[in-house]
């Protein structure tokens, strides 16, 4: 038996819109550009990708599974993405090393900081 992950699914009132947010933002490819069904991959046919699913009701709450980024320059990368469109958001993360976002949709993710070595 094998299991492969194909893909994580995000509700989006606007799929275009949202998918084509974090197309940009990965630097990632469109593989299916529908109005209901919106998908990205780093780059064809290589999983897994992000689909984005046309959804009537808009995000409420906290996310329960979010997507963390780790760029080379964390302070370089948050500019970036707020320049982008996303937005700081306060999760309970206090004095944390990494920065908690929202994409357009208010959907949280998490810009990570250096990675630590272990020995």
């Amino acid at each position: 038996m094998s299991l492969e992950w194909e893909q994580v699914v995000v509700a989006a009132q606007d799929p275009v819109a949202l998918g084509g947010w974090w197309r940009d933002v990965l630097d990632w490819v469109v593989v299916d550009d529908g109005p209901i069904v919106f998908e990205i991959q780093s780059e064809p046919d290589r999983l897994p990708g992000i689909l984005f699913l046309a959804s009537d009701s808009a995000k409420a709450g906290q996310n329960r599974l979010h997507i963390d980024l780790r760029p080379d320059d964390q302070a370089a990368e948050v500019t970036r993405l707020v320049e982008m469109g996303a937005s700081r958001v306060d999760v309970g993360q206090g004095d944390a090393p990494w920065v908690v976002l929202a994409d357009p949709e208010g959907n949280e993710f998490c810009v990570l900081g250096e990675r630590s070595v272990h020995a």
